[in-house]
């Protein structure tokens, strides 16, 4: 059975553009920017005002009772109750970011319509009857202030302040021929209608922020554990801050190790956003953000994979044994007649990304052991290489997951060291332009196809995407829908 989401879940729109729109003005470079337009907010707005329009027709309307006067007859007394709101209608609102400040949230044209009893009595007279009210040109102001706490990173949302105003009220009475009698007291049954109904819309707006958008803030992920090693921190750094146009903010954006964490040795670059506005939400993803990735795993020691023949395609005519390096290097097979080889490749240093508008290179230095296996099936060493690669990065995106491709486009070998006596390694560069496509680039493309999480919360999805390499970040633009 799909399950329903609740009217609190009606804000995660406006939570995952909000939160992705934190930032700051005096604070080291984020790993991500984000920038959230006036159609993101329009959305985010749509599915907010609609869990508060289902407060607002929560509201209970006190009962009202006051005194009149008959010129000649004396005073009477009357009496409306039973009060209920049959329907709140909000056609009008619209949230915009104030420079500085957070966002303003404006409702226009707002109106009620309210129904309940009456009655009246003076001496023997009595009269009741049922009535309807219509409360028009209704608008609604409320600031909403927007930090975060420093010591955790998560986001907070608050009222910071809230007026109302009630234009017009209309009544109609039915239920008696002395309905007449109500026009002696509709304007101070009005009058305490409005102040009772300006009161309450306030503090309906002022609990709905707290008491719904605020907790659904808090389940916005802060850190992201991605496998055994790393995790991603999404922390805030700053509170937000509103310009004329955008919500824009910064983000941690950093991978650390789940075992020890640390300081990267290297900071992300500044980054600046192009003014583009076709989209809900805008995502500078720094490549400060995927290096500290490549440095968590390559401290970790897992940026390894050990190469058998067996891994090799039956049909290729490479072979990992002695007898196939032996037509490259004739003392291979002189040393180790007709035995099998594995080769332990590894990541001798931290991978490194650059993002240019052209494209993603990553570049790394991989070391290449290679071993002959014994009948007993001990390792003996042959020879180690050093491999430098460049690379093509293929960046995209799958549901709410960041997911990327390998390509190889050059491959540079050096001997470190030879057990074997001296070879030239370009006698080697054909068999590695072959391992490395064919064999080593799929095992890493396997787990870059998992991807990492994007910050989202859930029934949150991305559609219209757009990826975009800039100098130093990947611009990543989609629009947001609630489902």
């Amino acid at each position: 059975m799909a399950r329903v989401p609740d009217d609190t879940q009606r804000w995660a729109p406006l939570v995952v553009l909000a939160a992705l729109g934190m930032a700051v003005t005096a604070t080291p470079n984020p790993g991500v920017v984000a920038r959230i337009t006036q159609k993101g907010l329009d959305y985010a707005c749509q599915q907010g005002v609609a869990t508060l329009q289902k407060e607002l027709e929560k509201i209970k309307i006190p009962d009202f009772s006051g005194s009149f006067k008959i010129k000649y007859l004396g005073k009477g007394n009357y009496n409306f109750y039973s009060i209920v709101i049959r329907g709140f209608n909000l056609p009008s609102s619209q949230i915009r970011p104030l420079p500085d400040q957070g966002l303003d949230l404006s409702i226009k044209d707002a109106s009620i319509k309210i129904s309940g009893k009456w009655k009246a009595r003076k001496n023997f007279i009595k009269v009741s009857g049922n009535f309807d009210l219509s409360v028009e040109g209704i608008s609604i102001v409320s600031a909403l202030k927007l930090g975060y706490d420093p010591t955790s990173g998560c986001a907070t949302v608050a009222c910071s302040s809230c007026n109302s105003r009630i234009n017009n009220v209309r009544i109609h009475i039915s239920g008696s021929s002395l309905g007449w009698l109500i026009q002696l007291f509709h304007k101070e049954f009005e009058s305490s209608l409005r102040n009772a109904m300006d009161s309450e819309i306030c503090e309906v707006v002022t609990s709905t922020v707290s008491s719904k958008l605020q907790p659904y803030f808090q389940t916005l992920p802060v850190t992201t554990k991605i496998d055994n090693v790393a995790g991603i921190d999404y922390s805030l750094v700053a509170p937000p801050r509103a310009t004329a146009d955008n919500l824009d903010g910064l983000l941690k954006g950093e991978f650390f190790s789940l075992a020890h964490r640390s300081l990267p040795p290297f900071a992300p670059p500044a980054l600046t956003l192009p003014t583009d506005h076709d989209r809900m939400v805008y995502l500078g993803i720094s490549e400060y953000f995927f290096n500290t990735a490549g440095l968590v795993y390559q401290k970790a020691g897992v940026l390894n994979l050990t190469l058998k023949d067996d891994m090799i395609p039956k049909e290729s005519k490479f072979r990992l044994t002695t007898k196939f390096f032996g037509t490259l290097i004739p003392q291979v097979a002189k040393m180790f007649p007709d035995m099998e080889m594995q080769l332990l490749i590894w990541a001798s240093s931290p991978p490194n990304l650059t993002v240019h508008p052209t494209g993603l290179v990553l570049t790394f230095a991989l070391d290449t052991q290679a071993f002959a296996v014994l009948p007993n099936s001990s390792l003996v060493p042959i020879f180690l290489l050093e491999m430098n690669t460049n690379v093509s990065v293929d960046v995209g995106v799958r549901s709410d997951r960041l997911i990327g491709e390998l390509r190889l486009d050059k491959l540079l070998l050096e001997l470190k060291h030879s057990d074997v006596g001296p070879f030239s390694v370009e006698l080697l560069q054909a068999a590695m332009n072959f391992v490395v496509p064919v064999v080593v680039l799929p095992k890493i493309n396997e787990k870059l196809q998992k991807g990492f999480p994007l910050p989202l919360p859930t029934y949150i999805q991305l559609y219209n995407l757009v990826l975009q390499p800039y100098q130093d970040f990947l611009l990543f633009a989609a629009d947001v829908h609630y489902s």
